[in-house]
């Protein structure tokens, strides 16, 4: 029985970093309207120390004992979260991260709906984009996700790109090892030029280029018209990347199908309700505008 069935109230919220400016909370509550639920969702900031494994313990037991039926994770915790939770669902264990956690009488249970949501939004903005090399910029939670969903949707080969050079290879090792049909390598971001030379698309899963992190994560000039590149942020809606993209002749995917369809299979998974897509979409658009967010 989901808690939508049990009573009409609810309580998620949202922990992270930078999180202030993030539209799901309001996308949460707005769905929640529409389906007759007083849902309530709150932002929990995570700024310093904040993010040590002991912090979030305490903030996951808080969450138990104050009745939360959920949460969702974001930068820089989903993968600090996993070995927090009593229990981890099947993607987020193969993943090695989470973005979202149910409570279920007292019990902690991860998952991962930026899997889904990214292979969603890929479907729908770049359907027909050839991945038979793609460059994946970042190895964090959002990068793992999208490694897997770009493995799910056919890709041939991906380059996971990172400072963290370990991190890209321990990521590699573990999408490549589950896919056989695919080859996956990490590699240090002075390798980009090469790659994308010769790549068919890119994706940036860092936090560069969100709001509290501005820029591109990789130089303007390396873009050309045949590439395809797709941005997991969408705060701002345009970044600096994907404007860049633009102006080259690429075609672009922005995070909003991503936020949208995360944001939806997460509300599903509390509630046990079935998502009003196109509704949560229009909701993202009018807050975006609201926002006075530039979406050229």
């Amino acid at each position: 029985m989901s808690p939508a069935t049990e009573r009409r109230s609810l309580l998620t919220g949202l922990l992270g970093s930078g999180v202030g400016p993030s539209l799901t909370p309001e996308m949460h509550e707005r769905e929640g309207d529409r389906h007759g639920l007083r849902y309530v969702y709150k932002v929990v900031e995570l700024a310093g120390d904040a993010v040590r494994p002991d912090y979030l313990r305490q903030l996951l037991a808080a969450a138990v004992h104050l009745g939360f039926d959920g949460l969702n994770v974001t930068h820089p915790v989903k993968q600090v979260m996993v070995p927090l939770v009593d229990r981890l669902a099947p993607e987020a264990e193969v993943i090695g991260a989470l973005n979202t956690v149910l409570i279920r009488d007292g019990v902690t249970v991860g998952h991962n709906t930026d899997v889904t949501g990214f292979a969603h939004a890929v479907s729908e903005d770049l359907s027909g984009a050839p991945l038979d090399h793609v460059v994946l910029l970042g190895a964090g939670g959002a990068g793992a996700a999208v490694a897997h969903a770009l493995v799910g949707l056919g890709a041939g080969r991906i380059d996971v790109v990172d400072p963290d050079l370990p991190r890209a290879r321990n990521l590699a090792a573990s999408v490549g090892g589950g896919s056989p049909g695919v080859r996956v390598t990490g590699v240090p971001p002075d390798d980009v030029p090469g790659l994308l030379a010769a790549a068919s698309g890119l994706v940036n899963a860092t936090p560069i280029g969100m709001t509290a992190h501005p820029g591109t994560p990789v130089p303007p000039d390396l873009l050309r018209a045949d590439l395809w590149v797709a941005d997991i942020v969408y705060r701002p809606l345009v970044t600096d990347l994907q404007r860049a993209a633009r102006d080259r002749g690429c075609r672009v995917m922005s995070g909003a199908g991503m936020a949208v369809h995360q944001a939806a299979d997460t509300f599903e998974r509390v509630t046990g309700l079935r998502a009003d897509r196109p509704a949560m979409f229009a909701d993202f658009d009018d807050l975006v505008a609201r926002a006075g967010e530039r979406t050229d």
